[in-house]
This record gives C-alpha cells, sequence and structure tokens, in this order.
C-alpha cells in the first residue's frame, strides 16, 4: 500500500466562511464528530500527501449538510481561500467500527455487482449518492451507468471480503 492509499477523504473543503480564517466542509463522512471534536486531522491537496492540522472547533450549519471549521493557523480569508478544494483526511485505520448492517462508504466502490441465483456479473459500483435515500451507482458491463436504491429487498447481499454485492433490480430498473 502506497502512503496516499492510507488516507480516507472525510469531506471537502468547499468555501471560506467570514474573515477570520473559518471554511466551510461538505462533509463524506456520516460521523459528526470528525467535524466538530478538536483535534488532529490532516488536509490533503489532489495528488500530495497530507499536511497534519489541528481543528479547534466545528458547528454543523442548521439545516444544511455543512460544517463551518477553524483550523489552527489559519486565521483570515485569504489563508482559508488557499486551501479551498482541498480534502480533510483521516488514516484508513481510523475508521469507525459499524454494526454487521452498515458499510462504510470506500469498501462498497469498486465492488462487483451480481445479479440472480447465478450470481453473475453485471458490473461494478462506481459511487455511492447520499440523499433522501442512498442510490449506489453501477455502472454495466456494457458501459451504462444506472442508479441502484441501496436498500436491503434490492440489495439483499453484501460481502465486502470477497468483494461483490448481489442485487434483485425490479423489472425495468437496470434499462432506465
Amino acid at each position: 500500500m502506497n502512503e496516499k492509499d492510507k488516507w480516507i477523504s472525510i469531506g471537502e473543503i468547499v468555501a471560506p466562511q467570514g474573515l477570520k480564517g473559518d471554511v466551510r466542509i461538505k462533509p463524506s463522512s456520516d460521523f459528526p464528530e470528525r467535524f466538530t471534536k478538536p483535534g488532529k486531522r490532516w488536509i490533503q491537496k489532489a495528488n500530495e500527501l497530507p499536511i497534519e492540522i489541528k481543528l479547534i472547533k466545528g458547528t454543523l450549519i442548521p439545516g444544511k449538510a455543512i460544517y463551518v471549521i477553524s483550523i489552527e493557523g489559519v486565521s483570515s480569508r485569504s489563508s482559508a481561500e488557499e486551501i479551498i478544494g482541498w480534502n480533510l483526511v483521516v488514516p484508513v485505520d481510523s475508521r469507525p467500527s459499524l454494526r454487521n448492517d452498515e458499510y462504510h462508504y470506500f469498501d462498497l466502490i469498486g465492488l462487483e455487482a451480481r445479479e440472480g441465483p447465478q450470481k453473475s456479473l453485471i458490473g461494478h459500483v462506481t459511487d455511492l449518492i447520499k440523499g433522501g435515500n442512498d442510490l449506489l451507482e453501477i455502472e454495466l458491463v456494457e458501459g451504462k451507468k444506472v442508479l441502484v436504491p441501496f436498500v436491503k429487498e434490492i440489495v439483499p447481499e453484501i460481502e465486502i471480503k470477497e468483494k461483490w454485492l448481489l442485487i434483485n433490480p425490479p423489472p425495468g430498473l437496470l434499462e432506465l
């Protein structure tokens, strides 16, 4: 595993907030303490190694899926603007433990999508789209991408260690 593979993004720095160096984070983690609990974090510019930072404080903007955080040493709007587009990252081995029916986003990406009793390969998971209901983006073997609701009735079996999941799509779902 190379050094860049030892990190996972938990959010993207998307905008400055105010004049004192605070930044807005678009989270890609369902663990709010990663954005609100003070302590050591890392930021990473695309294709570079992460830089350690200290999170001073963070809050969720009410009614929005955006956090505002304060980073030690980032004390002006111009210094905040310099890190727009960077990712907030944590070491892969710091992922919180989950229940049996919960999955980390990055564990789903790349899984083979299989269908039917023979578990025939139909494509690969390329993304998980968060919203009211989570949707798996699956690139079918013929190259077309489809969105599949990530619910137990349609995705009844997930084998992370074997790198596949089974889908039982309702009629017509894969033709959309």
